[in-house]
């Protein structure tokens, strides 16, 4: 790959502000190729009609005159009884005291994190920060594999501050990071100079990264400590187990790990989740684009291609050749979902097999009536599914180690979905059917359960590592890109972020069901489903959509659960989700700029009550830059994010944004500073707790 020469194979398919490099360098261009999921199981009991209408086909922009009119009752089911996580992420459980009047979308050209009157932000730790003692200060003039290896990494997403109880003045600080730009890292001169050292400088730049903070109040700015006991990165090398099921199996061994329970490395980790024992979970995503394939149809179905890989990856790690004698299952090792525990810098990390193996945005948990561990998770691609895993074992509140154990053996199911009107009425216009509402029921269809496939043909270790086939084969429900899926730690129901599907009901492919109403599905929408006795271990779930996502000036689709659509801010991509302490949920933003053209967001959303669907715009951040992670510590008036792939379209030697150092030219950068973007943790504050510098440019101190 060559930075001045990278082809964008995504050029002229976007639109708006969404950069074909975000595409290229986070998903491996997966919008130009193939769906992987071919299969034509017919699952759905009222799939919509093959033929749509020509209205239809014409996409949501030429349903002016069918625009969605519905009355409050829309989307009313029960509110479940309060059945509340253990504990709640951000160790917040009542009286939340953020309050602020949403802010007017963003354009895209903005080069700043956008917040609300009263509030400022600050960047917490950026790409290139030393995390020991004796590490450098960043010099992106000087980068090397190693100091990558003791720096904070490249494009954090997933983000929690676990505060420690003792004090509430100190904690750790844990972000993974998804992948690497190598355009914006490198100047290109370099790069072709030092492809293989580049190569593992990208390869140290993914992973983890541990760190403690600290601050004087508990409303306070956090600071991250360099040299703290529990720093610590995880990257591309560092070795992981494999547990559950599927450890062990042949479909797992490779000539450098012949027993076929030890990893070097985790890639593409995308969003993740606090376990209530206190360790951090983490998906692995799109992890096809790292290895070039032999061809077959297992992995076809998991997008890995033939041919040379644009990061070059198996020229310099002969792993990532899969025609490379001995490494036919490397990829096999990757695609799941991760546990680390980050109080503990010499603990190995651990690669679940009994989650299986799909494209996981992530994972969260919730803790059953009876005591079991639920986790579910987002296949995110198009028409892929939604998981959840039973654990066997049950938690204790004082057994952390035992906890720790909760992911390694237990049930794993896949959902499928039923609407409740007719196929008829499910146009793909998104225009609301007669009984005034996208709902219905579902069931949990089990892949692996008691320590036996459920699933016919394959073994235990093959539904597990094929996740997707075994899915197909049992007729799970198409979504429309499945990524965050969050229990509410106030009401138990579930929230599923589906960020789009553009390619709903193009020829040859499935059109709008129920849960997936719009054809050409640009902005994506949010399911609530709620699981029968609100019992987390039930294989049976009723669900509504809360919100069909857009801008309501311009799109007639919108539906935001009855609030008056001229009310609430434009809202486009939702990708991951959180709560504050009141139960809120908060929905950041991946795709805005290509969609609604406007920056990507962190909004606010409301549940119940006379303000349910009421969506509210907290931030925007800077230009061609990703919201992830948020982190709502209400209490302490404080909002986190990761700002990822700042500046994605511009090079090293042309940079399109300069967040968060803001420098006037390469020649004015100081000791730890540079001149472009930086991926970066943000913390938004109060300006009456912290005396602030504006609402511009935050400094990292």
């Amino acid at each position: 790959m060559n930075p001045t020469r990278t082809l964008l194979p995504m050029l002229g398919h976007t639109r708006g502000g969404r950069s074909a490099a975000t595409c290229h360098f986070k998903c491996g261009d997966a919008c130009v190729k193939p769906d992987c999921n071919t299969s034509t199981n017919s699952y759905f009991k009222d799939i919509a009609d093959k033929s749509l209408s020509r209205r239809s086909m014409l996409g949501l922009g030429a349903i002016g005159a069918s625009a969605l009119v519905v009355g409050p009752q829309l989307f009313g089911a029960q509110e479940a009884s309060a059945a509340p996580l253990v504990p709640l992420k951000n160790g917040n459980n009542a009286g939340g005291h953020l309050s602020f009047d949403a802010i007017e979308p963003v354009s895209r050209s903005v080069d700043n994190v956008s917040v609300p009157e009263g509030y400022d932000w600050n960047a917490i730790i950026r790409w290139g920060d030393p995390l020991f003692k004796n590490t450098a200060q960043f010099d992106a003039t000087k980068q090397s594999a190693r100091k990558q290896a003791e720096q904070f990494g490249y494009n954090c997403d997933y983000l929690d501050i676990i505060v420690d109880k003792y004090s509430g003045r100190t904690g750790v600080l844990v972000a993974n990071h998804e992948y690497t730009n190598e355009d914006m890292m490198f100047d290109a001169a370099w790069f072709e100079a030092n492809k293989d050292e580049a190569r593992r400088i990208a390869m140290n730049a993914h992973g983890f990264s541990v760190v403690e903070v600290k601050r004087k109040k508990k409303d306070k700015k956090w600071s991250y400590v360099q040299g703290g006991e529990r720093n610590r990165r995880i990257t591309a090398q560092t070795e992981f187990t494999l547990d559950g099921p599927a450890a062990g199996s042949d479909l797992l061994k490779t000539v450098a790990d012949p027993t076929g329970t030890k990893v070097l490395g985790t890639l593409n980790n995308c969003s993740g989740g606090t376990t209530p024992w206190g360790t951090i979970l983490s998906g692995e995503e799109n992890v096809d684009q790292y290895f070039s394939g032999k061809g077959t149809a297992e992995e076809a179905r998991y997008g890995i291609g033939t041919g040379a890989t644009e990061r070059g990856w198996e020229d310099t790690d002969p792993r990532f050749g899969l025609g490379n004698e001995g490494y036919e299952n490397e990829a096999n090792r990757f695609g799941w979902v991760i546990e680390i525990d980050p109080q503990d810098p010499k603990s190995t990390p651990v690669k679940h097999t009994s989650l299986g193996r799909f494209k996981h945005e992530g994972a969260n948990v919730r803790i059953a009536k009876n005591g079991k561990a639920v986790a579910y998770s987002g296949d995110d691609s198009r028409f892929e599914y939604l998981y959840k895993f039973v654990s066997k074992g049950t938690y204790s509140k004082h057994d952390r180690q035992q906890n720790m154990k909760l992911l390694s053996e237990g049930d794993l199911y896949v959902a499928q979905f039923n609407g409740n009107s007719p196929a008829s009425e499910i146009d793909g216009s998104g225009q609301v059917p007669s009984d005034g509402a996208f709902d219905g029921a579902g069931t949990w269809l089990p892949l692996v359960k008691g320590g036996a496939s459920m699933v016919d043909g394959m073994s235990v270790e093959e539904v597990l590592v094929y996740t997707r086939l075994a899915a197909d084969k049992v007729g799970a429900t198409k979504m429309d890109r499945p990524e965050d899926v969050e229990p509410s730690p106030i009401s138990g129901k579930l929230y599923v972020a589906l960020t789009n599907n553009s390619d709903r009901g193009k020829a040859g492919k499935e059109g709008a069901t129920e849960p997936n109403p719009r054809i050409s599905n640009r902005d994506g929408h949010i399911v609530e489903l709620t699981e029968a006795g609100n019992d987390a271990t039930s294989t049976k779930f009723t669900w509504n959509i809360l919100l069909v996502a857009g801008d309501p000036k311009v799109n007639g689709s919108t539906y935001f659960s009855g609030y008056p659509t001229d009310k609430v801010s434009p809202i486009s991509c939702p990708d991951n989700l959180a709560f504050d302490s009141k139960g809120n949920l908060w929905i950041s933003t991946d795709g805005a700029p290509s969609t609604i053209g406007y920056s990507d967001a962190l909004h606010k959303v409301t549940l119940t009550g006379k303000d349910r669907g009421r969506v509210e715009q907290f931030l925007a951040v800077p230009t061609g830059a990703e919201t992830c992670g948020p982190l709502i510590h209400d209490r302490d008036n404080s909002v986190f994010v990761s700002v990822q792939h700042p500046g994605e379209g511009g090079t090293y030697a042309a940079p399109t944004s300069l967040f968060p150092d803001y420098l006037a030219n390469s020649a004015a950068a100081s000791a730890g500073q540079f001149y472009g973007p930086r991926p970066s943790v943000v913390q938004v504050f109060k300006e009456d707790s912290h005396p602030g510098k504006g609402h511009g440019k935050g400094k990292n101190k």
